[in-house]
């Protein structure tokens, strides 16, 4: 067992080390969630399983507070949270409608729409993204593996480099807390 504990562990770091591949990219996400939310705008998160987990983690950073700093509160929202909505969705039109229709009706132009996906090929992120884009909204993608479908059509993708969905999450919730500490710092 205590192998296995080891090596765990060092998959975790060689993963966490290979995000310092994308700290132009993390600063360029920061800038623009900066942006929007200076500008009135929100910040929408959303995914599947432990990426929605992921997405609702996020978001809170946002609205609550990071580093129990005291401020206002950041506009952002993760669309995996509404059980009513999902269900409706996904009854009356299918599963791979249930964020797209919330970036319909939800997105405006200025706002970020970021997809968390470890395949980068949920079909429902990518739903979403193309919906996104089709609106005038810019798009971000927090994905793993080869980036999936997503990688061709977010604006801005980060990437974590592992073929391993627990280490992916990880590195994505690292990289997620590395941009809220950058809001906050900026913003306030």
């Amino acid at each position: 067992m205590n192998n296995t504990i080891n090596n765990l562990i060092e998959e975790h770091i060689e993963t966490i080390k290979k995000l310092r591949d994308s700290k132009s990219t993390i600063e360029k996400i920061a800038l623009l969630f900066i942006a929007a939310l200076k500008n009135g705008n929100k910040i929408i998160f959303f995914g599947n399983g432990g990426s929605a987990a992921d997405a609702q983690h996020l978001s809170a950073e946002l609205v609550g507070r990071f580093k129990k700093k005291k401020r206002r509160p950041l506009a952002s929202i993760a669309l995996n949270t509404n059980t009513s909505i999902i269900t409706a969705v996904g009854n009356d039109f299918g599963f791979k409608d249930i964020f797209s229709h919330q970036i319909d009706a939800l997105a405006k132009k200025g706002d970020i729409a970021v997809g968390i996906s470890t395949s980068g090929s949920s079909e429902n992120v990518v739903s979403a993204i193309l919906k996104a884009k089709e609106n005038g909204i810019t798009t971000v993608g927090f994905l793993g593996r080869d980036g999936g479908q997503l990688i061709n059509y977010v604006d801005i993708p980060l990437l974590v480099n592992s073929n391993d969905t627990a280490r992916i999450q990880e590195t994505h919730i690292l990289a997620g807390h590395i941009i809220c500490e950058i809001v906050d710092n900026e913003i306030f």
